[in-house]
């Protein structure tokens, strides 16, 4: 276990985050030169840690005058040049922006705490700083940031009532439920945060004794690691952010294999603030990159028209329009909602009937893909991962299919599965894959999600309830959708002992079906 996971803890590391930060640096260098405005200072975060930041003023910024301040925590891994290219388009709109380097990465002090109290005191911290410092106006202040920094904005405001509005990119509002969905370690994901926050900054012995336990599948650690994730999950304080009443834009992408959508749809339904979510096709934080090189970014530009409405009062309308903005991945134009409920407003069953047995311990070749390259295939190319249907291995692989399809499905938000399960060991690991069969069988990847069980007494029948990934795709006419499951897929770590066998079954009484959300048309 400890090679394996090291290795490809080492490999993430190396094959993404040296190259996001090479490319940030390097592509960001030349408008932070551009724009000659940039003062880099150290603050004293919490407990008197030192932390790197940049501060950017607007041009010819009167000291007697009041600016709206926007603080960008960094995401994990990058340094504080990451945001300023648009930390400069910011200024120029009117801000004082102040970036920082969160405690343990680079050359900010400290070490690693994974949005923990000290990371969230900072964020305090460094607005104290701006309002001391700079000519920023205390009754208009606001949080943005991608992955790492989003996560800390969402908690920052729910801690300090300063913070009026707040864009949180690929962020998380449920960690645990991220990384650990369905009692399953998504070890691809954990093994890239791993991986880049040991090359590029210094974890506390906490955060490294959390890593190795969950790679370990320590059962008896597992109340704790639930614990320690609620103490970074903005979700546990909903109400404190509520109470405190900033407005939230939320943005994420269909396929993060970090910080699933499904997480950012449920905290969405929780909120009473002013708020927006979005969603759009790709990978964690790769609808938002090119906006970090100072491209046009549809995220960018939503997440400048929120503050600018919500902290200087601009009416850009965006506080009219739909709160809920999707964009398929299989389609051009964005779809407007009134809420996430009404999203997948219809909803049909695709029956699993009758009574399969499968295999464990061998992967049947359908999966999830490879962690950020699958999506990125998905989001530029419309490639997600693809499996023959007809020719997966019936005894690795539980396979159902609908009839062909009249007209075009739109499924939309999060399907469902419901069955009944059967294993002969008392643990294991099941990944339900929902697929758009073509008329050769060839199926693309729509959707999946793990699920793992333990202490089940073997031969007994039991109830499994699963939400799949939450999605937007367009099945087209002509095509099934398909089910399948197996109990092997490398994104996840998997529980089955060897000669596991698992019988799904479908009783009069309590039939099987996966519940598929549809856009009403």
């Amino acid at each position: 276990m400890g090679h394996g996971r090291t290795t490809l803890r080492t490999a993430a590391a190396g094959a993404v985050s040296a190259a996001l930060i090479a490319g940030t640096v390097v592509g960001l260098a030349p408008a932070a030169q551009a724009a000659g405005s940039v003062r880099f200072v150290d603050i004293t975060g919490d407990g008197g840690t030192a932390l790197k930041a940049n501060v950017i003023t607007p041009a010819g910024a009167d000291a007697s005058h009041r600016y709206p301040l926007i603080v960008l925590p960094t995401s994990w891994g990058l340094p504080q040049v990451e945001y300023l290219a648009q930390a400069q388009k910011l200024a120029d709109a009117g801000y004082i922006v102040l970036t920082y380097n969160v405690r343990g990465f680079w050359q900010s002090g400290g070490q690693i705490e994974v949005a923990g109290p000290p990371d969230i005191a900072d964020a305090s911290k460094v607005i104290d700083w701006a309002l001391a410092n700079t000519p920023a106006d205390s009754r208009h202040i606001g949080m943005a940031g991608v992955s790492y920094g989003a996560g800390i904005s969402l908690l920052a405001a729910a801690h300090d009532p300063r913070i009026k509005a707040v864009a949180a990119l690929s962020g998380w509002a449920d960690l645990i439920g991220s990384i650990y969905s369905g009692r399953t370690q998504h070890v691809q994901a954990a093994a890239m945060l791993d991986g880049a926050g040991t090359v590029t900054g210094r974890e506390s012995p906490e955060v490294r004794q959390v890593f190795d336990d969950f790679y370990a599948s320590n059962l008896s650690k597992e109340q704790e690691l639930v614990e320690w994730g609620k103490k970074r999950s903005v979700g546990t304080y909903v109400d404190q952010l509520n109470r405190n009443n900033p407005a939230l834009l939320l943005a994420n992408a269909w396929g993060d294999t970090i910080f699933p959508a499904n997480q950012y749809a449920d905290f969405y339904e929780k909120l009473t603030v002013p708020k927006r979510l979005e969603f759009r096709p790709g990978d964690h934080a790769t609808a938002e990159i090119t906006g970090l090189f100072g491209l046009p970014n549809d995220v960018w530009t939503d997440t400048e028209r929120w503050l600018d409405h919500y902290l200087k009062g601009v009416d850009n309308g965006i506080d009219r329009e739909q709160p809920v903005q999707l964009k398929s991945r299989t389609s051009g134009g964005y779809e407007g909602y009134p809420d996430w409920k009404s999203v997948g407003a219809t909803r049909r069953k695709l029956a699993l009937a009758g009574s399969t047995t499968i295999h464990a311990n061998v992967d049947s070749g359908a999966d999830g893909g490879v962690i950020f390259l699958s999506s990125i295939l998905d989001q530029i190319a419309q490639l997600p991962p693809i499996a023959s249907i007809p020719l997966l291995p019936r005894r690795w692989a539980a396979v159902w299919q609908s009839e062909r399809y009249a007209g075009t499905q739109q499924v939309r938000g999060t399907a469902r599965l419901h069955t009944t399960l059967t294993p002969t060991k008392e643990s294991g690991t099941l990944v339900a894959y929902l697929y758009d069969v073509g008329p050769l069988g060839l199926g693309k990847l729509v959707t999946n999600a793990p699920y793992t069980w333990y202490d089940r007494t073997p031969g007994q029948a039991f109830d499994v309830d699963l939400d799949l990934f939450s999605t937007a795709y367009d099945v087209p006419a002509g095509h099934r959708l398909a089910l399948v499951v197996d109990t092997v897929d490398p994104l996840y770590i998997e529980h089955n002992p060897s000669g596991a066998q698992l019988t799904f079954s479908s009783p009069a009484n309590d039939p099987s079906y996966v519940d598929v959300p549809l856009r009403e048309q």
